[in-house]
Formats: structure tokens, C-alpha cells, sequence
């Protein structure tokens, strides 16, 4: 830098009649007027139409160029071009007209702020690099996810966090770098502060290992309907800390990942059908096949229950007041409104089919019996009404 400065000076120090120095200044100003506004505007102007016309030969690029677009705008970098040349020519007269000092100083001026402008320029254009790497990530891993089965809508959203925190810490550390931090003394300090938070955070580290544990197990994805533990609802967000259910009642209940993989799953959809169970108790006096074949009536052309696989009715038990049939059957999309709609429809059938029929479905009762020498059950009026027995004893 300074040695093309010295050459420039040198030059300029020929040139000592005033004719020399006019004529070369108008050329001088003429060449900056004509480059700074002509020349600079068309030729970003063209670049710009240019990077256009390539982006558009690549349709998953747009959206990253356009995300970028704004760190780096079209009058931005004319402007900056003007001034370069603004600054160049100035120099240049300075020289030419023997303001010595002046240009030096100037020169010395602009001789230490270029490398920070250097500098900021190579974060601006790292940062912008690391946001378009990351949209094309995103791109080329959501066209891999469509067509592919081996990849989830969970999965591949841990692994785009994953690979944006690599390129942003990949380009934290080049800035690092440009702006010539110690990187050893940082790594270090890093390292030590790692593990205070990682002894200050361990349910929080482990809820993150275990969100990595899930991605892999896949046990559920999003849409299902789920129990887990005592709660069930339909999986809404799977994130690498936890997972949120929203249940029946409109609640969002969420879960730490680490308990997630240490509780009982229950996974209601993985199969898209579910079987359901109702049971009924029936009079003992009752024909119980008979009962059997018109519940099993019932459970047909429903529009919850499936028709295949077939209903069932099964003998459960001996109960205390009725013999208890068990009703087996099928729904499909299961979920928790249409579980609750398909038992109603199942219980309102069987009602009118045993009530048709005249099948009783008992009241709950017992059967008291008495031993015979007690009297049987007396009424309380009628014990008080009977003699007392006296026993009599003969005295000699």
C-alpha cells in the first residue's frame, strides 16, 4: 500500500508548471466525474443482472440470495465506489498542487482505516454467506425429506438446527479470526464456562439429549395421539428441550424430553385404527346367547364402527348383578372426539337393540338371606311384641 502511495507521489512531483498541473487536474477530475457517475452505476448496475439471470438457472437459490440481498443493496455499493474515488482524485490533487502535508496526512488517515473497513467488509460478507448457507441447508433438507421416508418432519427439523448452529459457530470463529482474537484464550474460557453451565443445567442437558434420543426412536411424530404417563393428546410441537401435547379439553400440556423417554408411550395412531371396549351387563335369567347375537346386531352399520376386522361380543364375568358381555370394535383415524362418538353410537345401539328385545340390563342388587334359627328378618315392632323367654331354675 504505502510503496504504490510513493509511487503515485513520485509521479505526480513531475508535472511543476501550472499548464502541467491544470491540464492534468481537469483529466483527473473529468476521469473521476465520467467512473464515478457513469461507469460505477452501470457496471453494478449489470453485475446485479447478472447474479439475477445465474440465480434464476438454480430455483432453490432465489430465496437465499434475496435473504442476503439486503446486507449488500445496489446503491450501497455505488456509493462506496464513489467514495473511493472521491478520495483517490483528492489525494491525487493534494499531491499534484504541493499540499505535501496535507496529503500525507490524509493519506496516513485513510492508510488505517482501510484495514477495519477490510475487516467489516469480510464480516458483512461472512455473516451473508452464512445466511445463505443456511437457506440452501434447508432447501436441499426439505427436498430430501419429501422424497424420502427415512426422515421426519422432527427429525429434519433437529437436524437443520444442528447443521445452522455448525455454519454459525464455523462463521464466529472466522470472524474471530479476521478481527485477529486470540482463539486459543477464548476455546479455553469457553471450555470452562461450559462446564459451569453444564453442572448448573444438567436437567436441561439431559432434556436435550434426550430430544436427540427421540429423533432417532421416533416413537411418535407430530399429529399423533399420544399417552404418556397420565396425559394424552395430539402431538403438536416436538422441539430438542420437549414435546407438547394439546388434549381434548383445548389444553397444551408439555413435558420435559428427558421424561418423555423414561414414561410409558401409548401411540393411538402409528396403526391408523383402534380398538375399542364397552362393557354391558345382562340379567342372569337372560338367554345369553341370545343377548350375544343382538348386541353383535347393533354393533353393524355404524358410522364410527368398522365393519372389518368384524365386532365382537364376548362373555366377560360372573358379576354381582348381571353377567357381564364385553364389546369389541374397530375405529379408524382414531382420535379422542371420535373414540367418545363412536362409544355413544355403540351405547345408544345396544340400549334400543336390548330394549327392543326385552333384555334387561339390571340395576345393581343383593340378595340377603337369614338362617333359619334366628326367625328369619322380623321387624323391629314385632320382636319387642314377643314374649321374653325366662329361664327357670329349680332349687333343691
Amino acid at each position: 500500500m504505502q510503496t504504490w502511495v510513493d509511487n503515485v507521489r513520485s509521479t505526480l512531483a513531475q508535472f511543476v508548471s501550472t499548464e502541467e498541473r491544470i491540464g492534468i487536474s481537469a483529466a483527473l477530475v473529468a476521469l473521476a466525474l465520467g467512473t464515478a457517475l457513469y461507469l460505477a452505476p452501470r457496471a453494478v448496475s449489470r453485475a446485479a443482472k447478472e447474479l439475477d439471470r445465474r440465480v434464476l438457472e438454480h430455483p432453490k437459490v432465489p430465496d437465499a440470495v434475496n435473504d442476503v440481498a439486503w446486507m449488500f443493496p445496489a446503491t450501497i455499493v455505488v456509493r462506496t465506489l464513489q467514495s473511493s474515488i472521491f478520495v483517490g482524485v483528492s489525494l491525487s490533487l493534494l499531491w499534484l498542487w504541493g499540499f505535501e502535508t496535507l496529503a500525507s496526512d490524509l493519506a496516513a488517515i485513510v492508510t488505517m482505516a482501510l484495514p477495519n473497513v477490510a475487516k467489516i467488509g469480510a464480516t458483512l460478507v461472512l455473516f451473508a454467506a452464512a445466511i445463505a448457507g443456511t437457506n440452501v441447508l434447508e432447501a436441499q433438507l426439505e427436498s430430501y425429506a419429501k422424497n424420502s421416508e427415512n426422515i421426519n418432519a422432527h427429525q429434519q427439523g433437529i437436524a437443520f438446527r444442528v447443521l445452522q448452529v455448525v455454519v454459525l459457530l464455523a462463521v464466529a470463529m472466522a470472524t474471530l479470526t479476521v478481527w485477529q482474537f486470540e482463539i486459543g484464550g477464548i476455546l479455553v474460557g469457553a471450555g470452562f464456562l461450559g462446564i459451569v453451565v453444564g453442572m448448573a443445567a444438567r436437567q436441561t442437558l439431559g432434556s436435550l439429549i434426550a430430544g436427540f434420543v427421540l429423533m432417532f426412536s421416533r416413537p411418535f411424530e407430530l399429529g399423533d395421539w399420544v399417552q404418556i404417563d397420565d396425559a394424552e393428546g395430539i402431538v403438536t410441537d416436538i422441539t430438542i428441550i420437549n414435546t407438547r401435547l394439546s388434549n381434548a379439553d383445548g389444553e397444551a400440556v408439555v413435558f420435559p424430553n428427558d421424561r418423555v423417554t423414561n414414561a410409558k408411550i401409548v401411540n393411538r395412531t402409528k396403526r391408523n385404527r383402534l380398538r375399542l371396549r364397552l362393557d354391558v351387563g345382562v340379567d342372569y335369567e337372560t338367554d345369553i346367547e341370545h343377548a350375544e347375537d343382538v348386541a353383535r346386531e347393533a354393533l353393524t352399520d355404524l358410522d364410527f364402527v368398522e365393519s372389518v376386522p368384524e365386532p365382537q361380543v364376548m362373555p366377560k364375568a360372573f358379576e354381582d348383578s348381571s353377567i357381564g358381555l364385553q364389546l369389541l370394535f374397530w375405529i379408524t383415524n382414531p382420535s379422542a372426539p371420535r373414540r367418545m362418538r363412536a362409544k355413544a353410537e355403540v351405547l345408544r345401539n345396544v340400549k334400543l337393540a336390548f330394549d327392543r328385545e326385552g333384555i334387561k340390563i339390571p340395576f345393581p342388587q343383593r340378595e340377603l338371606l337369614a338362617r333359619e334359627e334366628a326367625d328369619g328378618f322380623q321387624l323391629r315392632n314385632e320382636r319387642r311384641s314377643q314374649p321374653v323367654k325366662k329361664s327357670v331354675s329349680n332349687e333343691d
